[in-house]
């Protein structure tokens, strides 16, 4: 199986018609992985896949455009006949578990343990699913947050999460065949915590990379925009994600 990556939504901050928040699936190596679960993807998941035959679910960080839906998928798993094989892992920043029980009023998180298996993030974490290594990299944001970058097979995929600029998306992009990243922001206003990227610094920290695909772009610009300027800083080969869309990487 080559390694793909299929766009299940982009929106930010919040889902618009046709448009989910942020999630996609990254299948390669006989795994499927759901990367961000931002609001309205689980449905959209479904367009592609079997949502049983999910390897593991992974999680950028836990605001709610990008993890929300995973309240979604334990309706379905736990009460709507969706029959996993086994808990399916879930890799999260700490707490995710306890924040997902609350969704359903539970102080406890014991009972979720049938559907998912919660397993921390940390910078450096690695996790492999049959031929498919996920590795995650700690970025700046406004809570804890990191980037991915996913290897199958002499193939790299690199994925910002959502993360203002700092070294370690060099590092993440570097090399990779596709650089999926984030461009929120029209611009930054002096003295705000920079926390998003604009689309000239997607373009900037993809150059390590031989593709880039822009994403997550916020309502004061449009996609298309976002992504032209994008590809002036980067200076090759630059698309923009939209939902229903699958690029071999």
């Amino acid at each position: 199986m080559p390694l793909s990556l299929t766009v299940l939504g982009t929106a930010s901050p919040y889902p618009q018609p046709g448009r989910p928040a942020s999630g996609y699936l990254l299948r390669g190596g006989g795994a499927e992985v759901w990367v961000d679960a931002g609001f309205g993807t689980f449905a959209e998941l479904q367009r592609h896949t079997d949502p049983t035959r999910l390897t593991a679910i992974w999680i950028s960080h836990l605001h709610a455009d990008h993890s929300a839906d995973l309240a979604a998928a334990m309706y379905g798993f736990a009460y709507g006949g969706l029959t996993l094989p086994a808990p399916l892992p879930v890799y999260a920043p700490a707490g995710c578990a306890r924040r997902l029980a609350g969704f359903f009023g539970r102080p406890d998180t014991e009972f979720l343990s049938g559907v998912f298996d919660f397993r921390t993030l940390y910078d450096g974490h690695s996790a492999r699913h049959w031929n498919l290594t996920l590795t995650a990299h700690a970025v700046v944001h406004d809570v804890e947050a990191y980037g991915l970058r996913a290897e199958c097979q002499g193939r790299v995929f690199a994925y910002s999460g959502d993360s203002g600029p700092c070294d370690a998306l060099p590092r993440l992009a570097g090399g990779a065949d596709l650089f999926l990243c984030e461009a929120d922001v029209d611009t930054h206003r002096d003295g705000e915590p920079r926390v998003h990227l604009t689309p000239e610094d997607a373009g900037a920290y993809a150059k390590g990379a031989s593709r880039l695909l822009v994403t997550h772009v916020g309502p004061t610009l449009t996609p298309l925009a976002a992504t032209a300027r994008a590809a002036v800083a980067f200076g090759g080969p630059t698309e923009c994600a939209l939902e229903g869309d699958t690029k071999i990487v």
